[in-house]
């Protein structure tokens, strides 16, 4: 992809950040009337919040296509925030643009510059919101448990990862997942424990 396509992507992002919800669902590309451009208007009411020159539309367009579903937390039975983090990490090996926004705790998505040190395609727009584009093949790494949230997601992004992944402080994830190295190993997991 070439550095132009990556700003036109990227261009796309912010607007559908900057969008207000209900564009996020309902938005999708529509050919403009001159044809030289590609519009993503909000269904609801026509108005248009980004355009694309039509050249380059092929190579943005599947991706711009799937960011549509966006993920927000909430009490019952709004989606749960305990699993936010773990809808990252399968977000990160989906087709498209997901955006997440963490309503209900501060600092629970600061775990992502860790997935983005393994490959994966993150923008975190503050410290409630994160654009995820995939699918990122992941890459093996050293990274640290946060919290048991948090690592728990690093362990399914060290799953899916190629090469070998190494999870220091997993005693945050044991708090909630106990012996959760012999219950993925029996799923088979190539997973092994190593005392420090």
């Amino acid at each position: 992809m070439d550095m132009n396509t990556r700003h036109l992507i990227s261009d796309a992002a912010n607007a559908f950040l900057a969008a207000p919800k209900k564009m996020l669902i309902g938005a999708d590309w529509v050919d403009a009337a001159d044809g030289a451009k590609l519009e993503v208007r909000n269904p609801a009411n026509g108005e248009v919040f980004a355009q694309v020159p039509a050249g380059k539309a092929a190579d943005i367009d599947r991706a711009v296509r799937a960011a549509r579903a966006a993920f927000e937390d909430g009490p019952w039975p709004a989606f749960p925030a305990d699993v936010m983090s773990t809808t990252i990490v399968a977000a990160t090996q989906c087709e498209g643009m997901i955006l997440v926004f963490e309503k209900m705790f501060e600092s629970r998505l600061f775990f992502v510059d860790k997935l983005i040190g393994m490959g994966a395609r993150i923008v975190l727009c503050d410290p409630h919101r994160a654009v995820i584009s995939g699918p990122s093949p992941l890459k093996g790494g050293v990274v640290e448990s946060p919290d048991i949230r948090a690592g728990m997601a690093m362990l399914l992004a060290a799953l899916a990862a190629e090469g070998t992944s190494t999870i220091h402080n997993v005693g945050q994830i044991e708090r909630g997942y106990e012996r959760i190295d012999e219950r993925l190993r029996a799923l088979g997991a190539d997973i092994e424990r190593l005392d420090d």
